[in-house]
């Protein structure tokens, strides 16, 4: 399952987690998110969240310097 990665904090959501913080049980998929959900630690929007590949520092189009 991909990891979601904030572009503003890089806070991650992932999906196994859930988040408490606004009631997303567990296991919940990022597509299954509410539309108004926002970022836990700073806030942002959904829409500013990157899919990042399991176990890897590079999010999807992003390159590493």
């Amino acid at each position: 399952m991909s990891i979601w990665t904030c572009g503003r904090c890089n806070h991650s959501y992932i999906p196994e987690q859930g988040d408490a913080k606004h009631g997303i049980p567990l296991g919940t998929p990022w597509g299954d998110l509410p539309q108004d959900w926002t970022c836990p630690e700073c806030g942002a929007p959904k829409f500013i969240f990157r899919e990042t590949a399991p176990n890897s520092e590079e999010a999807s189009g992003w390159t590493v310097d």
